[in-house]
This record gives structure tokens, C-alpha cells and sequence, in this order.
């Protein structure tokens, strides 16, 4: 058989970029959609996660653990999703990195099951991404919590200049409660710049009286949820920065203060 590499295909330039603009809308709308049928199947959680206590909204956080609808519209997306899980592969590459590097960072116990802490009779729990337990000399005490984020560029820069602790305060909160209830007394989070592979480091030390804190809210929106009410508004008004981003937004305004 001889090829004629001579040959025309009859489509000018324009054309072939529009056949290929509507097979990449065809191709990912398919994606799309079966990530959001995969997520739409997975259980709900029955309880208050760690990573979402230091949400700054806690009537937020008590639509959360009450299950309630989010807004028309306002469920993950497929764009969403794929970020999601992006970012369990980005943790798998950060491990293997760091595994080679010499740290001894553990992802699973005894059990073969991650890291984690049951409390408030099973309605405050948290999976912790890993546990250093030894390492290259670098100043940390080890066994060291470990937790990998892997943020955009902006995100990561702003983490960078700014700290855990301002930039990132759900973050911070997540960390200073896993230490808390996982019995370790330093964390280290390492943050993957989605965009360039960049790895920031920072070590987070341990806050007891910031943890209570944060355990005692646990406990007072897992009341709430119970009880069926609802904590104030972050916001006396609805286009506060926070709330325009909410996925409750509209219930949340719908119903009396």
C-alpha cells in the first residue's frame, strides 16, 4: 500500500479547527459526565469531617452535616471533579518523592487503613494523608503529621507569602485537630504547585489551646445539626464574599435570620 502524503483532504484550516473544537466539547462532556454520576453515588458522609471544621461559616457547616440540598446549580461540576482528582495523583507523586528523598512517610497503619481519629461518639472524624515517621535531619522532631494540598498557582503563591495559618485557616485547623486527637505534637504540610510542580514546605507546630477550640465547635454544629437549628449568618447581607460563593446561598437567605 503507498500513501499519497500529497493528498488533500478537502478541509481548509478553519474547518479542521472547528471538527476538533466539537470533538473535544463531545469527548469531555462523556468525562463529564461520568464523573458527576460517580460522584453523585457515593455516600454521603454521616458525620463532621476534621478538614471542615475550621470552615468560617458554621450555619454552612450545619447544612453540611444535616444533609440538606445544595443550591439548584450549585453541585461539583465535572471541571471541579477533575481537579479533585488531580489531586490524589499529585499526593501519590508527592509520597513516592519524599519515600526516595529517605523520609519514612507512611500513607497507611498496621491495619493497611489511613491514619484516623473517631470522636463525639462517631460524628467528628478525620483521615489524616500520612505520618513521617523518621527522616533526613531537617530541624523537625519525627513521627511528624504529614498533609499534602496541591493548589493552583495563585493559591500556592498566596500560601507561600502569607503562611498556613492566614492563608489557609480551614487548612490550619484541620492540621492543628488531627495533631490534637492523632496524639503528635508537629505537622508537616507540603503543597504542590499545580502549575509548575513547585513543593513548599512549611512545619506546623501543635496548638493545644487552638485545638480545644476547634473541638468544642465541632461539638456545638453537631449539636445544632441535631437540634435542627441554625447558627447566625456569617454576614448581615447577602453579597458578603463569602456567601457568594456558598452553595446554601439561597436557602440560606430564604429563610429568617
Amino acid at each position: 500500500m503507498i500513501l499519497d502524503l500529497n493528498h488533500q483532504s478537502g478541509l481548509v484550516y478553519g474547518r479542521a479547527a472547528s471538527v476538533g473544537a466539537d470533538t473535544t466539547a463531545r469527548i469531555n462532556a462523556h468525562v463529564d459526565a461520568a464523573l458527576v454520576a460517580r460522584n453523585r453515588q457515593q455516600r454521603p458522609r454521616d458525620y463532621l469531617g476534621g478538614s471542615r471544621v475550621g470552615e468560617a461559616c458554621a450555619r454552612k457547616l450545619v447544612y453540611e452535616v444535616a444533609h440538606m440540598p445544595k443550591d439548584v446549580g450549585r453541585d461539583f461540576d465535572g471541571s471541579i471533579l477533575r481537579i479533585f482528582d488531580a489531586g490524589h495523583q499529585f499526593e501519590a507523586l508527592s509520597i513516592r518523592w519524599l519515600r526516595q528523598a529517605g523520609f519514612d512517610l507512611r500513607d497507611r497503619g498496621a491495619d493497611g487503613e489511613q491514619f484516623s481519629f473517631v470522636a463525639a461518639g462517631g460524628k467528628l472524624r478525620g483521615h489524616a494523608d500520612g505520618v513521617i515517621v523518621t527522616g533526613p535531619e531537617i530541624g523537625i522532631r519525627w513521627p511528624s503529621l504529614w498533609e499534602h494540598k496541591a493548589l493552583g498557582q495563585k493559591s500556592w503563591t498566596d500560601l507561600v507569602k502569607r503562611g498556613l495559618r492566614l492563608s489557609k485557616p480551614i487548612y490550619f485547623a484541620q492540621v492543628q485537630l488531627y495533631m490534637a486527637y492523632l496524639d503528635l505534637e508537629v505537622a508537616l504540610l507540603t503543597a504542590l504547585n499545580r502549575d509548575t510542580l513547585a513543593l513548599h514546605h512549611e512545619v506546623v507546630p501543635f496548638e493545644p489551646a487552638e485545638a480545644q477550640q476547634l473541638s468544642d465547635r465541632a461539638v456545638d454544629i453537631l449539636r445544632a445539626a441535631e437540634a435542627g437549628e441554625l447558627p447566625a449568618r456569617i454576614a448581615q447581607a447577602r453579597d458578603f464574599y463569602l456567601c457568594r460563593f456558598c452553595h446554601y446561598a439561597a436557602r440560606c437567605w430564604e429563610v429568617p435570620a
